[in-house]
């Protein structure tokens, strides 16, 4: 099949929201967890999680427009500061109900637990092995479609002993740790292999398991 920018255009609303944010592929997806200035918290999935940089590590996370109540985006914006926690397959439809426009907390209503590091204030998910904890430094404001682009330093990794490589690679299939497609789609993996960091003219090496 072939699309054109205008047929793009003209598809009915809810097939190209599919096909849009599925053509991109797999992509990260983690719960973020917030609390309001009034102490009410808040969790919910995102997959527009990107890699911003290592030294200061910073991760991004970009937001839709802000037209309407978007409770995530309001806390970062206000308290500076919140967390990233990796899904497993064994609290997965909690995860997904997350989405869901409740009226009270998601981690109540999703059943849920908090769980929190001293002197940080936003809730991380117990149930996630893997956990970022996270203060904002940057707000950038896409002006050609009204999105946001978060980023935050990292203040806190948490991850089990076992995954972490001696050389820092992170495990994710031993974790259990999830991708997506689309937006209600989620994936196991399976690793193909590791390489040898690339240079030029300098043979590639599978890296031992």
């Amino acid at each position: 099949m072939h699309f054109s920018d205008q047929q793009i255009s003209t598809l009915d609303k809810s097939f190209r929201r599919n096909l849009i944010n599925s053509v991109t592929g797999f992509k990260s997806v983690a719960l973020i967890g917030t609390k309001s200035q009034e102490g009410t918290t808040n969790v919910a999935p995102f997959s527009q999680i990107i890699h911003v940089g290592a030294d200061p590590a910073m991760i991004g996370v970009l937001f839709r427009p802000h037209t309407v109540k978007r409770h995530t985006l309001e806390n970062i914006l206000t308290t500076k500061v919140y967390t990233i926690n990796h899904i497993t397959a064994e609290f997965l439809a909690e995860v997904h109900h997350t989405a869901a426009r409740w009226q009270q907390s998601e981690f109540e209503a999703c059943k849920l637990q908090e769980e929190y590091l001293e002197g940080f204030e936003a809730p991380f998910v117990r149930n996630a092995k893997i956990k970022i904890g996270l203060s904002l430094v940057e707000r950038l404001d896409v002006q050609s479609n009204g999105t946001h682009l978060i980023i935050g330093v990292i203040k806190h990794l948490i991850a089990p002993e076992e995954v972490v490589g001696k050389d820092g690679f992170i495990d994710l299939e031993a974790a259990g740790t999830l991708t997506s497609s689309g937006l209600d789609s989620y994936h196991k993996t399976k690793r193909l292999a590791r390489f040898t960091y690339a240079k030029p003219n300098v043979s590639l090496k599978k890296l031992l398991e």
